[in-house]
């Protein structure tokens, strides 16, 4: 990375030197350019070789760095650009430069909701005016699933600069189970995105376990400013480690899973893990497999399992068994009620 940068300084400098067309630039004027500047701006103190800068005028010459930059020797000695106006700043974008700009673009607005990336939106808007006008009616290829309509959001970064100040947060809160509002105080450790939906995870009180909280269903944030913030150090990807989601089901322990998936779903399973944690255990004759997983059983696990259907069935443990037996025999019935 350091050689790349000092060849990059290098670049800059010669191609300042041969804008300069009030004055004579031989390979030797170019050599003291160079390390003069390499001294300023990294504090190298050695002269850059002769040998160095003709190689680095014959990169700059060719298509290897998207340069092709017109340095023309003249009266065998002095050098210069045969195009007058010629920079290596003024190249430019290419096809690929713009596609890989409008991805890059296009992924860091994901993140628009944090004060966080306030600095860079103004970059961002001149990024997407010189695509336009590179290359006009450029098309996103990577299209990222997100839902701006989700309420909630706008609390993003109100939580996130609460989270890095360490201020408790005083929240009006109405879950789907309650029919009235509650209000309560809360340590915010962390925020978690899970399937297009965003919780703050942390605490009431030192003494209750950690609780996620649904952004979309938080009424009002205020702060208390008077209650120090809990000390405890969380650790996300240990808490997370066994988990499908944001729900840890306090008391229950992680425990083996394991699943027979159908030879149409088998694929997709083997090549996108349900979790970190699959394991192959089989492979069947007739496609299908069996795996295990090691989680602790919730609601997000449960979801998932469902989600496919025919085509998996939980081998043990027992409990969840008969648990995804009783989702889908009462499923059954609604679709077999005649009214």
């Amino acid at each position: 990375m350091a050689q790349n940068k000092n060849a990059l300084i290098r670049y800059k400098t010669i191609d300042k030197c041969l804008q300069n067309k009030y004055r004579q630039w031989t390979l030797e004027d170019l050599m003291q350019a160079c390390s003069e500047a390499l001294y300023e701006y990294e504090g190298k103190d050695s002269s850059v070789s002769k040998r160095t800068i003709q190689l680095d005028i014959q990169l700059m010459r060719s298509d290897k760095l998207g340069y092709n930059a017109p340095i023309e020797v003249y009266d065998k000695k002095y050098y210069h650009y045969a195009e007058e106006d010629f920079s290596i700043t003024d190249i430019p974008l290419t096809e690929t430069d713009i596609n890989v700009l409008t991805e890059t673009v296009s992924m860091l607005k994901q993140f628009k909701d944090f004060s966080l990336f306030n600095d860079v939106s103004d970059i961002l808007q001149r990024l997407e005016d010189k695509i336009y006008a590179e290359k006009s009616h450029t098309q996103p290829v990577i299209h990222l699933d997100k839902n701006d309509n989700l309420k909630g959001l706008h609390l993003l970064d109100e939580i996130y600069q609460a989270i890095i100040k360490k201020v408790v947060l005083v929240i009006t809160y109405k879950s789907f189970k309650s029919r009235d509002e509650t209000k309560f105080n809360f340590h915010p450790f962390i925020l978690k995105e899970f399937n297009n939906r965003w919780f703050v995870v942390g605490k009431k009180k030192e003494s209750q376990p950690i609780t996620n909280l649904a952004l979309d269903r938080i009424v009002k944030i205020d702060y208390d400013f008077s209650m120090p913030f809990l000390t405890e150090k969380f650790d996300a990807e240990a808490y997370y480690n066994n988990v499908v989601g944001v729900t840890v089901n306090a008391g229950l322990k992680p425990r083996v899973i394991q699943l027979w998936i159908d030879a149409y779903n088998a694929p997709y399973v083997i090549t996108k893990p349900i979790h970190h944690t699959q394991r192959l255990l089989q492979q069947n004759e007739d496609g299908s497999i069996v795996i295990n997983l090691f989680l602790i059983e919730n609601y997000e696990l449960e979801r998932i399992l469902l989600g496919f259907g025919d085509g998996l069935e939980v081998l043990k443990p027992e409990r969840l068994r008969q648990r995804m037996r009783t989702v889908i025999n009462n499923a059954s019935l609604v679709y077999n009620d005649p009214s």
